[in-house]
């Protein structure tokens, strides 16, 4: 356990800055009058993509997302609700830049919508403002992102675009561990989850200790988020703890040994051929991912005592905490989504 917790918090640093550099634009507060949450506009995009901004009354402002639509839109369709990592979608990082996602779901009867902020914020209700977080990513600094998730944003987006008003929820990184925490405080929203590479025990000292790093990366601090360290709730929002909560969806959890693997070679594409960068998604990509398996192996052995035979874990022998293995995740879970989607 301490060596683990060393080699996280003397590497992860470096990874998941790599992974948050460029935020400078993204989720810019908008100036919007006080009201229910509604979309405030709508543009079309790329291909089948249209990007909207919808207003969040918890938290204020505006607040951009990207829904890839299906192609036959005079049919409702469910919705999958698919989260970017600690960037938060405002970066290169994100589904749209690093995966085939558009191109996947192109013929499928499905809304795709990723939120495009909410970087260094684990998609969480936060106790108080933060105005370290709102500085580095150029919001008013409340972040009540459980909240706009889960009760603000699906009957904007079911009104929008005439869903089925069925949904599934999946992220990456820290979202994979945002996603478990979301089902448990709405477990009748979503009908199954995806969790990727994500660490469910977030109120242990390695947890807590990875938490804090990656919302300092943002220059908040994490007792804005969940109130003091060790405090109730840290507790409240770790999946590990609460694992008995977790609704009895079909779930797809996955992660690896953090050892190289297929897309750890300059043949990968998202590296541009960079030994440098291959070199930094093999180490320290290796140490958060390891990190990640170990969060993992422990939640997989909680819940088979508590025994929950809803969930699949994929736990793969070789891999980094890279984008490679998370488009593998995607496609590999999608026919259990998209069973309880009901398509």
């Amino acid at each position: 356990m301490r060596s683990i917790r060393t080699r996280v918090v003397a590497g992860a640093a470096a990874l998941v800055t790599a992974a948050v550099v460029g935020v400078a634009s993204g989720g810019v507060a908008s100036a919007a009058p006080a009201g229910p949450a509604r979309l405030v506009s709508e543009t079309a995009g790329p291909g089948q993509r249209v990007d909207i901004t919808v207003y969040s009354p918890s938290m204020d402002r505006t607040i951009p997302l990207q829904v890839l639509r299906p192609r036959d839109t005079s049919a409702p369709a469910p919705t999958l609700y698919l989260l970017n990592g600690a960037g938060g979608g405002e970066d290169s990082a994100t589904w749209s830049a690093q995966t085939d996602v558009a191109a996947f779901f192109a013929g499928k009867q499905v809304n795709v919508v990723t939120p495009v902020e909410g970087a260094f914020s684990y998609y969480t209700d936060w106790a108080k403002p933060d105005p370290g977080l709102a500085k580095k990513t150029h919001s008013n600094g409340r972040n009540m992102w459980t909240t706009f998730l889960t009760k603000e944003l699906p009957p904007v987006i079911d009104k929008a675009f005439r869903t089925t008003g069925t949904n599934a929820l999946a992220g990456i990184s820290m979202a994979g561990t945002s996603v478990l925490d979301m089902a448990i405080e709405s477990p009748r929203l979503y009908q199954s989850i995806g969790a990727y590479s994500g660490c469910a025990m977030t109120s242990d000292p390695v947890g807590q200790n990875f938490v804090s790093l990656v919302v300092g990366l943002g220059n908040g601090d994490a007792e804005n988020m969940w109130g003091p360290y060790g405090g109730p709730q840290w507790r409240q929002h770790d999946p590990y703890l609460n694992a008995a909560k977790l609704p009895r969806v079909p779930m797809y959890i996955s992660s690896s040994t953090g050892l190289s693997g297929s897309y750890d070679t300059l043949a990968n594409w998202r590296l541009h051929g960079n030994q440098a960068t291959l070199a930094n998604q093999q180490v320290v990509g290796g140490v958060i991912e390891a990190a990640t398996d170990y969060c993992t192996h422990r939640l997989a052995e909680r819940t088979t005592a508590l025994g929950m035979n809803n969930i699949r874990y994929n736990f793969r022998p070789t891999g980094t905490h890279s984008w490679g293995y998370w488009q593998d995740d995607l496609h590999i879970s999608w026919p259990m989504i998209a069973k309880s989607l009901g398509l």
